[in-house]
């Protein structure tokens, strides 16, 4: 009887059966797709953490024999042992010890250094790895949370969507209090009534759950590929291969049953637990336990809209998951789109378009002096470049006696705001920090010319500006001189041995000519004083630097070439060009370079990519409380076919309930957007703020139409839940509702 029942039901409440499914759907879908996406950046981790470290578990360093080797190798649980060459000391070796159970490392690696005679602060582990495989060693202080992090969102992830796919059970299995109370009069059992809730949902689900795991591996196989396609393979980045274990395909179809099974147990051992006059009694309708006025909605739509605010508090635990998940997803979306807005508008005038007429071509020649680097005058030759600058990057130090210092710099207090890390105050002044930006000689000399001094090699130019400390608007920086520039020499000294044993400064020095002080800097990609503002730049040739540079030392390890290629340049002219410099270098000096017009399109696709990603979130966040909305619209037919038929016994017309309908529709989607409005706008204003960037020039650029088509997304999807629960409610008989109590 109970299975003819269920079938029987299932056959002709195809509205209710569909709000169901369509909740079995969605927690499939979004659960395979967490877990696809959480197993393939377990993966991938592991797979980065394997590159940069190695795949060992446990080392032990000592003196070992040959014996002693082969004797780990023994060890039951051993899958390997590996010598390792690169961090062998020449007294000491270290062994790299892989097992089979990754599981029984600390106990094996404890019980293989005691068979040794090893002592335990010996031995090593790899906790990152391990941390990945949720071994923990107890001496490891570091909190590992990856892993914990992703056991932790899946947790909350999967109680979500019991919140969510119990309302539409809930809604489904309360429209059948009445028949249930019936039953239960005439001997059925708790047990029986759950039993047959529980057989209609599973028949109901197993169909949605397989379609929605098929689909949610689908797509996570799709991200992972369009990761990789959108984001490349950047420095300190992999490919990802995508790859789905077995066990993850049956632990997520078990999380989902387990899902499925407790949204569907809480209201059907609710239902069970009903008493017969109760359950006979009810009547299914929506009550109001209290009736609150809704003024607004009184005030712009009248008593339909009065009626509608009365219909949606009685909904209001209903639609609570929808309601939440909306504004989340709205506000998230609103955020998001108006934060790589303002990026984009900062990247573009802070980098993009204030280095355009800089640079072309930046190759950075790897473990290279400039002064060793042989082929400048071969780059600078080649006829598409209109500028190649070579030069090499150092850091000194320099006092600056008081009397050095500009009447404009001492009018915000001098040294005064100075961090002890960039400015130390001695007996003869302040010490500074000196970079120093070592340019190819012919570069310099054409340098000399920009700033109107006759070219010479035996001298430095000085950078002589400081920004104002007390604006702190990073974007439009202000700087005065910041020394009186007076002095025809300057004193290097060597950085990082700058004092003696008795703390004062040492005699390691050079003093060098000084040809001018200017305002006017290279044609460099480089940022001057963008954190310490009181550094000293200072730009020589390569030939003094050759004198100078045995008793300033300081140099970094790398030689970059910045080029500027013709006006108006292509991306396929510049691929060439890049292709003409590498060949010149090729095979003497190991180089890395890149372009401008590529490096912008790289940087516009990655953020493409981030914002889908992020994107993909609000919108799978929104398809939440939109199935909310659509699994009530649809299993609401019963509950409110009484209501809406005592309001035609009064005289309602049928387009005054239609009107009911859409002000409800429109308090459900716009309650996101009114919400959303005024903290978006904080948040915005608080962007704007930390950014400086003008509000008219973010509103020129504001992501007005992305916000619109999701606003109207949401409106859409909602109008057209309530257009297929006004399709069924319209359909009503006042004669038949009035005459039959059962109403199914």
């Amino acid at each position: 009887m109970w299975k003819d029942y269920s079938s029987g039901y299932i056959k002709n409440n195809r509205s209710s059966g569909i709000s169901v499914m369509i909740a079995a759907f969605i927690s499939a879908l979004l659960l395979s797709l967490l877990l696809g996406l959480f197993y393939n950046a377990w993966k991938y981790e592991i797979e980065s953490i394997e590159q940069e470290e190695g795949g060992w578990q446990s080392r032990i360093v000592g003196e070992f024999m040959q014996e002693d080797i082969e004797s780990i190798k023994n060890f039951a649980n051993v899958k390997d042992v590996v010598i390792n060459e690169k961090e062998s000391q020449i007294s000491e070796t270290m062994i790299d010890i892989y097992f089979d159970d990754m599981g029984a490392v600390l106990s094996d690696t404890q019980r293989i250094a005691e068979t040794l005679g090893i002592s335990s602060e010996k031995v090593i582990y790899n906790h990152e790895l391990l941390a990945m495989h949720m071994i923990r060693d107890p001496q490891d202080t570091a909190p590992r949370l990856v892993f914990p992090l992703f056991i932790l969102i899946t947790g909350i992830a999967s109680f979500s969507l019991i919140i969510v796919i119990h309302n539409s059970f809930a809604v489904s299995m309360n429209a059948r209090i009445h028949q249930f109370g019936i039953f239960s009069s005439i001997g059925a059992t708790p047990k029986q009534i759950r039993s047959c809730l529980l057989q209609e949902a599973a028949a109901l689900c197993i169909m949605p759950i397989l379609i929605g795991n098929l689909l949610g591996i689908l797509i996570s196989m799709g991200l992972i590929h369009a990761s990789n396609s959108l984001l490349g393979s950047g420095v300190g980045r992999h490919e990802a291969i995508f790859g789905y274990h077995p066990l993850v395909l049956g632990g997520t179809l078990l999380l989902t049953a387990v899902t499925i099974w407790i949204s569907a147990w809480m209201p059907a051992r609710k239902l069970s637990r009903l008493t017969p006059l109760e359950a006979i009694k009810n009547t299914g309708e929506l009550q109001l336990k209290r009736k609150k006025k809704s003024p607004l909605l009184t005030c712009f739509f009248g008593m339909e809209g009065e009626l509608a605010g009365n219909a949606l508090k009685a909904q209001r635990r209903a639609l609570r998951t929808a309601s939440l998940s909306l504004i989340f997803s709205f506000l998230a979306f609103t955020i998001m789109q108006s934060f790589f807005s303002l990026s984009g508008i900062s990247t573009r005038e802070t980098y993009f378009e204030r280095y355009q007429s800089v640079w072309d071509i930046m190759v950075t020649v790897k473990d290279t002096d400039v002064d060793s680097f042989s082929e400048t005058q071969k780059i600078q030759e080649i006829p598409e470049i209109r500028s190649a600058i070579v030069y090499q990057r150092a850091v000194a130090k320099r006092i600056i006696a008081e009397d050095e210092i500009s009447e404009d710099m001492k009018s915000f207090g001098g040294f005064a705001a100075a961090g002890d890390n960039y400015v130390r105050e001695t007996e003869g002044g302040w010490l500074v920090n000196v970079p120093i930006v070592i340019l190819d000689d012919a570069s310099f000399l054409v340098y000399c010319e920009q700033i109107g001094i006759t070219p010479r090699l035996d001298g430095a130019v000085i950078w002589n500006q400081i920004r104002d400390v007390t604006n702190l608007d990073f974007r439009h920086p202000q700087y005065m001189p910041y020394v009186k520039g007076e002095n025809a020499t300057s004193i290097l000294r060597q950085s990082g041995n700058e004092e003696n044993d008795n703390g004062n400064i040492t005699d390691v020095s050079v003093e060098i000519p000084v040809l001018s002080y200017t305002e006017k800097v290279p044609v460099l990609r480089e940022e001057y004083a963008t954190i310490d503002y009181y550094e000293l730049v200072h730009f020589i040739p390569v030939s003094l630097w050759k004198e100078i540079k045995e008793q300033i030392g300081g140099s970094e390890e790398d030689t970059y070439i910045c080029m500027l290629g013709r006006e108006n340049v292509t991306l396929e002219e510049l691929d060439a060009l890049q292709g003409q410099v590498e060949g010149l270098i090729a095979g003497k000096y190991k180089a890395e370079s890149e372009n401008r017009i590529q490096e912008v399109e790289t940087n516009d696709t990655q953020i493409q990519g981030i914002m889908a990603v992020f994107g993909g979130f609000c919108v799978l966040l929104a398809v939440i409380g939109i199935g909310n909305v659509f699994s009530n619209t649809l299993g609401f037919v019963r509950q409110r076919k009484r209501e809406f038929a005592r309001y035609m016994s009064v005289g309602m017309t049928q387009g005054e309930i239609k009107k009911m309908f859409c002000v409800e529709a429109l308090a459900i989607a716009g309650r996101p957007v009114l919400i959303t409005l005024p903290f978006a706008v904080i948040a915005v204003g608080c962007m704007l703020k930390a950014s400086y960037v003008e509000v008219g020039t973010f509103l020129a650029e504001a992501p007005i139409i992305p916000i619109m088509i999701f606003m109207f997304a949401i409106w859409g999807t909602v109008a057209f839940a309530y257009y297929l629960g006004w399709r069924n409610i319209r359909k009503i008989s006042l004669a038949e509702v009035l005459r039959d109590d059962t109403m199914m």
